[in-house]
């Protein structure tokens, strides 16, 4: 056992006396050490109820013959850290999460690890690290919140808090009914309600294999939530003894598969980032335009709030992750592998006995023709931008618009606030990439704003910053390159026109080439907006958004 350097032998005296001081018994050092790796908070609901989690998770190590150490990981509301000065961390600390947990598991010599998570950038970096180490790994992700109720209606964060801030401006709702939403839109602990990012990544976990059956789906606070985690406990003492390693889980086949669910499922867009982001961790060649090839031949099969009005409990009653994979795998469009439990992708498809064909749509019955992300190219996104086609109306698929500027998201809001933002606009929101926010903030207020205003069938957005998994509507993200680097959106002035043809894949800036040459040759680098601290380090370290935004070595 790995956990030997520091427990065996005359030289690790020392070594078992600190062991002891944390209350661990002679037997104990026998025992395979486990680490539990826990993003408890009380910052962030989708993480308030892991210490129940932790009991079982720690239940389950003990009954299979192992010794679990729990250590904590931090980790960031986006929600919350929305709109202001603490977005730019939120992508940033899926790389110290990573390197945190690579930091303890291996200065503490531990054998495995199950990996507590649940929130956007958490659970990513967390399987970074599992990638990294390359020692038995399990994911317990602590699973969605149930939707909120108000007045017989079913409520969900994004579309009844963001967008309905939007509605009270223009009058459509009272400020009285926008404090009944935020006391209601949130019941309790879980992650967001609907395909954001967090479930986005949940799901994806399910499907790369790294987590039990159901734990993608299965709501927080549940009794089957704790079964899940108290399994995984198990699980991970039979993993150390069978050296089941992240290596051998997370092969090409894992990440196709993980791709084709999401575009299935039409998840977020910031799960691009993150799947490119883990698989640069392996030696799995996953890239940008992988995403885009397989969404032209995969369908569409689920259609969850923000873009449809089903909720993540009703996928998950309808038969989870299993139910659309089984789908696929009736297309020909799942590849078996192996996966943390014994069982692989076809057994674990085969499981199933039920399937809500009501919210997992068959193949030939699909919402889409095509999966839920797209990836355009053109002179102003050379190297990549995307789009969450899923979440825009068809009106929109096709559109020219004369653009309308800002440098940062705050300028933009506030002109969407303040009326100044007119159908057939082309909304630019640019230095807000990685190394220009620095840290590639969420655009969910300019977003959430535009469509509460009703204005997301003829306005677009597009920006070399990102969305959150809860935008919608015909909003283009990750921009490369990005305007700080001199990217082809810094050259973009008021009044242009810009093209954005989904179906053709295509976004341009209509202007000569000539006239965009004259623009390159004048482009001046701003100043950092931040020249201190991690974001600083951070700006200098971190790669293109087409490359998962990771950091140079």
């Amino acid at each position: 056992m790995k956990s030997d350097a520091i427990k065996k032998g005359l030289e690790r005296a020392p070594h078992r006396a600190l062991l002891h001081a944390t209350g661990i018994t002679r037997d104990g050092l026998k025992k395979p050490f486990i680490g539990v790796a826990s993003s408890f908070t009380d910052l962030i609901p989708g993480h308030i109820g892991m210490r129940d989690l932790e009991r079982f998770i720690e239940k389950g190590v003990h009954s299979a013959g192992g010794y679990p150490f729990i250590f904590g990981v931090p980790g960031i509301c986006d929600g919350i850290a929305m709109g202001h000065k603490g977005m730019h961390y939120s992508l940033p600390s899926r790389e110290l999460i990573a390197d945190m947990v690579e930091s303890i598991a291996s200065a503490h010599a531990l054998d495995g690890l199950v990996l507590l998570t649940n929130c956007d950038k958490i659970t990513p970096g967390m399987l970074m690290a599992a990638a990294r180490l390359d020692i038995p790994a399990i994911v317990v992700t602590a699973g969605p919140m149930l939707a909120g109720r108000r007045k017989g209606k079913k409520l969900s964060f994004v579309r009844d808090t963001f967008e309905a801030l939007a509605k009270a401006r223009v009058g459509d709702i009272t400020e009285d009914e926008l404090c009944s939403l935020e006391i209601e839109a949130c019941p309790g602990p879980g992650s967001c309600q609907g395909l954001y990012t967090a479930n986005t990544m949940a799901c994806l976990t399910e499907a790369l294999g790294m987590s039990l059956s159901n734990c993608g789906t299965a709501p927080a606070a549940t009794s089957e939530k704790r079964r899940i985690a108290f399994d995984s406990g198990e699980r991970i003492v039979e993993m150390v003894a069978a050296d089941v390693t992240p290596s051998k889980v997370l092969n090409e086949a894992a990440f196709e598969n993980a791709i084709r669910l999401d575009l299935a499922l039409g998840g977020s867009t910031n799960s691009i980032l993150h799947l490119l982001a883990i698989a640069n961790e392996t030696e799995t060649n996953v890239t940008l335009e992988m995403f885009d090839d397989l969404s032209k031949e995969t369908p569409q099969l689920v259609n969850l709030r923000p873009a449809g009005d089903n909720f993540m409990e009703d996928l998950h009653y309808a038969g989870g992750i299993r139910a659309v994979q089984s789908a696929l795998k009736d297309a020909g469009k799942v590849k078996d592998s192996i996966t943390v439990t014994k069982d692989t992708v076809f057994e674990r498809i085969d499981s199933l006995d039920y399937i809500d064909d009501d919210v997992v749509k068959s193949v030939d019955n699909a919402y889409k023709v095509e999966g839920g992300l797209a990836v355009l190219k053109g002179n102003i996104a050379p190297d990549g931008a995307v789009v969450k086609q899923s979440g825009v109306s068809d009106a929109m698929m096709k559109f020219t618009g004369g653009a309308k500027v800002y440098d940062a998201e705050e300028a933009a809001m506030k002109a969407i606030m303040a009326g100044d933002i007119k159908s057939g606009d082309v909304v630019v929101i640019r230095y807000e990439g990685p190394k220009g926010g620095p840290g590639m903030r969420e655009m969910l207020a300019p977003t959430a704003a535009i469509m509460g205003m009703g204005l997301g069938d003829s306005v677009a957005l597009i920006t070399d910053g990102r969305f959150s998994g809860g935008t919608r509507g015909p909003c283009i993200g990750h921009i490369s390159p990005e305007a700080a680097v001199g990217g082809p959106i810094a050259l973009v002035k008021d009044g242009d026109k810009i093209e954005l043809d989904i179906p053709a894949r295509k976004l341009n800036l209509l202007i000569s080439a000539e006239e965009m040459k004259s623009r390159q040759a004048a482009f001046q680098p701003r100043e950092p907006k931040i020249k201190k601290g991690y974001l600083s380090r951070y700006a200098k370290l971190v790669t293109s958004s087409n490359t998962g935004a990771v950091m140079s070595s």
